[in-house]
């Protein structure tokens, strides 16, 4: 994004008041350079006491101010924003899409013409800038506002980028990713209470575990199998608790976990477009 240029954000809930502060604690925008809307002048007068932000209940008027415009609204809502804003959407200007299972050709075909539009599929640990965001690039939508894309998600975590064909695969791992860990840490955490560890105690232990293992995956670039053989010595308790997991089928269960989340998502998609 133009150092000088404006970003606005059409549905100012928990995910877009996520991103703005993120860009503005990581100082890639000031804050006069962010305006957003609801629905409500209720909404709207809360929103603006509790992120500082100019925050709107005209979606026409975000889009008029902007460069950059962060579509986050509820999927069947979609099709009438969309067809609020296209009269006042600019050639060149970028929307970037967080709308679950909608795809860039549905919004391009809303919008007319050669819209430049970024589908993103964050997840839920952007509220506390640990996300993860998957960014596919639609039809007209150039490198650089894909560039653009990567710079805002980048304030609330990791970016990738996919082609747009595995983006329901994405929503399998780590859109719902999230919540299959919560089950592992609240087993942990149970585990601990059983051995007689304080729930708050043991809450502490499993999660920290979690937050531990994945930066070492992600900081020392290795395998995760090679890392856990390393916790796993010879005779030893870990090898144990493992052959437990193996014998829970812990792992095949995780796969057919996200898989069946992936084919929910692509149903979805099938059903939006």
């Amino acid at each position: 994004m133009a150092e000088t240029g404006r970003f606005g954000i059409i549905g100012f809930g928990k995910l877009g008041e996520a991103v703005a502060l993120g860009l503005l604690g990581s100082g890639v925008l000031a804050r006069e350079r962010i305006t957003a809307s609801v629905r409500s002048a209720a909404s709207a007068e809360r929103a603006r006491r509790r992120s500082g932000l100019e925050v709107l209940t005209d979606n026409r008027a975000v889009v008029e101010r902007s460069d950059t415009v962060l579509l986050a609204v509820k999927p069947q809502v979609v099709p009438a924003v969309l067809a609020e804003i296209a009269p006042v959407l600019r050639a060149g200007q970028l929307l970037i899409s967080a709308c679950a299972s909608v795809s860039t050709a549905a919004i391009e075909k809303a919008l007319g013409g050669e819209p430049a539009v970024v589908r993103v599929m964050p997840n839920t640990p952007v509220l506390v800038g640990a996300g993860m965001s998957v960014l596919a690039r639609g039809r007209f939508a150039s490198p650089e506002h894909l560039a653009t894309a990567e710079r805002i998600f980048g304030a609330v975590g990791r970016t990738a980028v996919l082609d747009e064909q595995h983006l329901d695969a994405v929503t399998g791992l780590s859109g719902s990713g999230p919540a299959y860990i919560y089950l592992v840490i609240e087993s942990l955490a149970e585990a601990g209470v059983k051995l007689g560890i304080p729930r708050e105690v043991s809450t502490l232990l499993a999660a920290q575990t979690v937050l531990g293992a994945a930066r070492m995956v992600l900081e020392l670039g290795e395998h995760p199998a090679l890392l856990k053989d390393v916790v796993t010595t010879p005779a030893g308790c870990t090898i144990d608790g493992l052959l437990e997991l193996e014998d829970g089928k812990l792992r095949v269960t995780l796969v057919k976990a996200v898989v069946k989340a992936a084919e929910r998502a692509r149903n979805l998609t099938k059903d939006r477009l």
